[in-house]
């Protein structure tokens, strides 16, 4: 298990890799939310997936999509660097992240 910070504004954010779990946890509130309970933007989904255009079920297919993509990453490091990359874009910044309890590390520039 990986547990990872990003820090949006004042706000963060712990994102949890578990095998192929992928998890968020909004600091402030102490909620805690998987993929499915995310408010996702359209506009977004429609920058990495333009064919979900005039689908109706854009949000369940780009779920399931990224869920896909994941599986098919195998290391939950890996996993994590994905996702900050992912979060970089919409002006996340990387804090640290922890492995299985240990002490916390800094994300190495790639």
């Amino acid at each position: 298990m990986i547990l990872s910070v990003f820090e949006i504004g004042g706000d963060q954010v712990e994102v949890i890799v578990r095998r192929n779990e992928l998890m968020f946890r909004d600091v402030s509130t102490q909620m805690i939310s998987t993929i499915e309970g995310l408010n996702i933007s359209k506009a977004g989904v429609l920058t990495e997936h333009p064919d979900l255009k005039d689908n109706n079920e854009w949000k369940i297919i780009a779920i399931q999509r990224l869920k896909e993509h994941m599986k098919k990453i195998n290391k939950e490091l890996d996993k994590i660097y994905y996702i900050r990359e992912e979060l970089n874009k919409f002006g996340y910044k990387e804090l640290y992240y922890i492995r299985a309890g240990f002490r916390p590390q800094k994300f190495k520039n790639e």
